[in-house]
């Protein structure tokens, strides 16, 4: 049987992780006395197997990116991933980013983005805010600046309505540096965007034209 063990990731945070990349904060086992500890582990894995690899433990994304919630929790127990119903619901609750959701009869559950597996989340074409932002760090300037935001392996590019979420973002990678993206003339010029149920506004590529660099 594959189990997975600890691992650690060496992935940027902009980019999804690649399913045999070793992942950079031990997963390790759950349950234990530390809550926060558990809440944690439990988020990186149900983003390591509802975004990027649910193959690791035997899972199929079906519509909408959606799994059967006693399909995941008896998988991953089978993966050495012990994981009971009441942590997995408060993971979902509690979840700063509200990355997962867990659908009205409580029987799925689904990352709401950040996905690099081939998944439609059935989200239709929005009307963006005129600006959005994206959080970045300074060893990205350039290659932004000559190609614009790429969406990498993930399916879309990820963008803040406020600078103060992109902050948090970009902080996760070091000193924050907060790009304007000029939605509006990008919307009109035909780019679609779409926002995830947890507000994410999400667009296929930003050309460098429409971003603002800080002075």
């Amino acid at each position: 049987m594959n189990r997975l063990g600890p691992q650690r990731a060496i992935v940027d945070a902009n980019h999804a992780a690649p399913c045999s990349v070793v992942w950079l904060e031990t997963i390790g086992e759950y349950e234990s006395d530390d809550l926060m500890a558990d809440l944690r582990k439990t988020s990186k894995f149900l983003s390591y197997v509802l975004r990027h690899c649910p193959e690791e433990i035997g899972i199929e994304l079906g519509d909408g990116g959606w799994v059967e919630v006693d399909t995941l929790l008896n998988q991953a127990a089978q993966h050495g991933k012990s994981i009971s119903r009441e942590l997995l619901d408060r993971v979902v609750r509690e979840n700063d980013k509200q990355r997962f959701a867990i659908s009205e009869d409580g029987r799925r559950i689904r990352a709401n983005q950040g996905h690099s597996v081939d998944v439609d989340l059935g989200l239709e074409p929005r009307t963006p805010p005129n600006t959005l932002h994206h959080g970045t760090v300074e060893r990205f300037l350039a290659p932004i600046a000559a190609d614009g935001l790429d969406r990498g392996a993930r399916r879309h590019v990820h963008l803040s309505r406020d600078r103060e979420t992109a902050e948090s973002v970009g902080q996760r990678r070091g000193a924050p540096i907060i790009l304007r993206i000029d939605a509006a003339a990008m919307h009109a010029a035909g780019h679609e965007f779409y926002l995830s149920e947890n507000g994410v506004w999400l667009t296929d590529h930003v050309p460098p034209q429409y971003i603002e660099f800080p002075k």
